[in-house]
């Protein structure tokens, strides 16, 4: 089994992604022990001294101004995790929970935060027994972070609520602890705010967010390209010399993919008999790389807040190299709740143009000759009519997915969290509207392979019909008359969400970008 090392320097998207998906073990580093351990020494010391101080020796929030005696601390430490541990609704994703766990012990981790070695390697325990504690949908407003689910993960920390076990039965959590030898934590001065207060849910959100979109991005190249072949259109406005006089790099890029899986077809530029020779193909054809393209720059941009997000220890208030204790408002989700919402956006449009593009195929007046909805025997067969409807549905929704989370906010805390980025939000809204996409750019391959095949004389490109020739032997049939559509599509969505349309493509055009 992989395992993850961290040290006092933050953490890669794709340990994120091996430790939330793929079970990596996750192991301290003797440099962040060693910094765990000096940071715990200057939060013992002013514990021990009669001036306040917060996060050690006071409450919280709008509580802040109440000094807390040494015989309550523990009391108020286990408090704070007890009340905030207050979410509700359906429980969220198991990848989601292991992320939010890892990239609070990333922050532990770093030696900013004050909480003790034995602390942070409980948390590494319970990831690697494969305890995964209930988090719930509702109760992170993304500032102090995400507050509600973090607690939840704290309380099974100290042997209290539900998890799910390695077997992924529910049970008490001290009940799962015990079966994995590991003792709860009895929590010191500053270590239940500590645990609690971080950007971590939206974080691993996002970078699993941008994992999914780079093979849906690569994916709808793909699709446009197939939709461009069946729709006989033209592959010269793909050529790189028109994208680098307008130089996106992701404009570029997809252009770049989709001239790869054309290279070779029979099918590009011609017209049927009694059209007029087309000049130009429609918008969603002829402008597929500045759209997808437009996508892969936004992605870009959040990435690079990730990357500087996963390099940050984020807390309030934080141990400074100088020996301060200093207050403040990094805990805030702007940047990660803005590119959340970005992505949200760009994904809402990539969903709209393949959707015009199935559209396009299935009108029998802009097919160019291709037979009413790609039916078998038109009115007696529907062929494709509703899978339209529904990859419409799913745009629709899609749309109303795009208005941003990070435009809201609510105050809290009687007036002292007066200001929140709601990043928890639009982390939850971009995963449905990422699962959306997928549905999308599934029905699109449906009925853009269809489309090719229904071409009959023509010769599609060799990655075209590799892509064909996979998505049959994946159990997707093709044209023929009218046959219980759901299972078809949902094959077709397992298709592309596994990366297998991208993996079918890339032996003929080698790596796309």
């Amino acid at each position: 089994m992989q395992t993850v090392v961290l040290g006092t320097s933050g953490t890669t998207p794709q340990d994120v992604i091996d430790v939330a998906r793929h079970g990596a073990r996750v192991e301290l580093s003797t440099e962040a022990v060693r910094a765990l351990a000096a940071a715990r020494d200057i939060v013992d010391a002013l514990a021990a001294k009669p001036e306040p101080v917060y996060g050690v020796s006071t409450g919280f929030g709008a509580l802040a101004t109440r000094h807390i005696s040494h015989e309550l601390r523990a009391q108020l430490q286990r408090n704070i995790v007890r009340s905030h541990a207050a979410g509700m609704g359906p429980r969220v994703e198991r990848e989601v929970v292991r992320a939010l766990m890892f990239l609070r012990l990333k922050t532990v981790a770093s030696g900013h935060t004050g909480v003790r070695p034995e602390v942070a390697q409980t948390m590494a325990d319970v990831l690697n027994a494969g305890i995964t504690p209930v988090v719930h949908e509702y109760g992170s407003l993304g500032c102090s972070g995400d507050l509600a689910p973090l607690s939840h993960c704290a309380l099974a920390l100290m042997g209290e609520g539900d998890a799910e076990g390695p077997d992924g039965v529910l049970k008490p959590a001290g009940e799962l602890l015990a079966a994995a030898g590991i003792a709860p934590v009895e929590l010191k001065e500053k270590e239940g705010l500590a645990l609690l207060n971080g950007t971590d849910g939206m974080l691993g959100m996002l970078i699993m967010a941008l994992a999914d979109l780079d093979t849906l991005y690569k994916s709808a190249d793909i699709t446009a390209a197939l939709s461009l072949e069946a729709l006989l259109g033209t592959e010269k406005v793909l050529e790189p010399e028109l994208h680098a006089i307008r130089p996106h790099p992701g404009q570029a890029a997809s252009a770049a993919n989709m001239l790869a899986v054309l290279k070779g077809s029979g099918l590009t530029g011609h017209a049927q008999a009694g059209e007029a020779p087309r000049v130009q193909d429609a918008y969603s054809v002829r402008c597929a790389p500045q759209v997808a393209g437009a996508g892969r720059d936004t992605m870009a941009h959040a990435r690079l807040v990730a990357e500087r997000e996963l390099a940050a220890a984020v807390d309030n208030p934080v141990v400074l190299p100088d020996g301060r204790v200093a207050s403040n408002g990094n805990f805030h989700g702007a940047p990660v709740a803005y590119v959340l919402d970005f992505l949200a956006i760009a994904a809402a449009d990539l969903g709209s143009i393949a959707e015009r593009r199935t559209d396009r195929l299935l009108d029998k007046n802009r097919s160019h000759g291709l037979p009413p909805f790609l039916a078998d025997d038109a009115g007696v067969d529907s062929g494709l009519m509703i899978a339209q409807y529904t990859q419409a549905a799913l745009v629709s929704e899609m749309k109303r997915l795009a208005v941003p989370a990070s435009a809201d906010s609510i105050p809290s805390s009687a007036m002292q969290e007066d200001h929140v980025s709601m990043g928890w939000s639009a982390a939850r809204k971009l995963r449905t509207a990422i699962g959306n996409l997928n549905r999308i750019i599934a029905v699109e391959l449906y009925a853009a392979t269809r489309g090719v095949e229904l071409r009959t004389g023509l010769t599609p490109a060799p990655a075209s019909q590799a892509a064909i020739d996979a998505l049959r032997a994946a159990g997707v049939e093709g044209p023929g008359p009218d046959r219980f559509l759901a299972p078809d599509l949902a094959a077709a969505d397992a298709f592309v969400r596994e990366g297998k349309l991208v993996a079918a493509v890339e032996p003929v055009t080698g790596p796309l970008v």
